[in-house]
């Protein structure tokens, strides 16, 4: 049976990058695409950032490919993590041939928590200019990111794992994250480390090579991958995964990037990365490899974006890729 992608472009340059991936997809395995929308636009035309048709077809379909949202972010990224049962936002942060890398060394993983943290959305204002944040942290959650943070370094050999953490400080939340981060390793005779986040920031742009797999509550993972991103040549380069049991997100980490969407100039790498995760999700295996291979060599050889030096559009990059596959 043929395998449903809903594909969701979004706002900004997601309008560009998303049909790039489609494009490449379609030259390696045959889907059927589902369009759907979300984001500004469809916010200022309806009156909700992520319409319930779209976030229908997302749970019952076998994957999404999405490109970003604007202002509404939050209205539509959560909500379709959602979902698919996502509990598993995966970010590798890799340096490519031919990229002018801070850190050529970079080869990162970073698994991060998606369901609690402070961005469980429990704010409120208890008076006039006090407002609060409630931090959720749970055992479960916190062992079931583990398990499948330890799994994936298995799978993907990698031998350095790292908890990141902030214990000394939020005893109880992170001290609780970190206590059953350690007994799922414990419990596997994994060799792993921790570090406190803030550290772990610093080593990290210092020694690169000296990490692998970084597993991480929801907002450090959303930082730390951020950073990573400088040293590997910009966001541009960054998919990620956000998995469920059963279904999976597929996303660039870049936004929307209002000012230059329009121009054609956007990136499609991290995006057409993404469609290679979401085809190893699926179980292609081979077809993965062959994109990211082809996504490698045009980034050796060219032609560029700008963002990357070059003056080449996103059609250009996109045929490229295709002609390599």
């Amino acid at each position: 049976m043929t395998e449903e992608i809903v594909v969701i472009p979004g706002d900004g340059i997601g309008q560009e990058v998303v049909p790039a991936a489609v494009e490449v997809l379609d030259a390696v395995a045959d889907f059927e695409f589902l369009e759907a929308e979300a984001g500004d636009h469809v916010l200022e035309s309806t009156g909700e950032a992520l319409p319930k048709e779209t976030y229908d077809l997302a749970a019952d379909a076998d994957a999404t490919l999405f490109g970003a949202a604007g202002e509404s972010a939050a209205d539509v990224i959560l909500p379709l993590r959602e979902a698919v049962g996502s509990f598993a936002n995966i970010r590798p942060a890799r340096a490519y041939p031919g990229v002018d890398a801070l850190r050529p060394e970079t080869d990162l993983v970073f698994v991060r928590e998606n369901t609690e943290g402070v961005y469980s959305g429990i704010e409120s204002e208890i008076a006039d200019g006090v407002t609060t944040l409630t931090r959720v942290i749970t055992e479960d959650a916190s062992r079931r990111i583990a398990e499948y943070g330890f799994e994936y370094a298995d799978a993907n050999g990698y031998d350095d794992v790292t908890l990141a953490h902030k214990a000394n400080v939020m005893r109880v939340t992170d001290g609780q994250f970190l206590d059953a981060a350690r007994a799922v390793g414990d419990e596997r005779g994994a060799d792993y480390d921790d570090a406190l986040m803030d550290a772990l920031a610093m080593h990290l742009l210092l020694r690169p090579e000296e990490y692998g797999v970084v597993i991480c509550p929801n907002l450090a993972g959303d930082m730390l991958s951020d950073l990573a991103a400088g040293l590997v040549g910009g966001l541009g380069l960054l998919p990620s995964a956000n998995v469920g049991d059963d279904n999976a997100l597929f996303e660039p980490v870049h936004g929307s990037a209002p000012d230059i969407a329009g121009e054609g100039i956007a990136n499609p790498a991290a995006t057409i990365l993404s469609a290679a995760m979401l085809l190893e999700h699926l179980g292609y295996g081979e077809e993965a490899t062959s994109v990211r291979t082809a996504v490698e060599s045009v980034l050796e050889s060219g032609p560029r974006t700008p963002d990357l030096g070059g003056s080449a559009s996103t059609e250009d990059v996109t045929a490229a890729i295709v002609d390599e596959l």
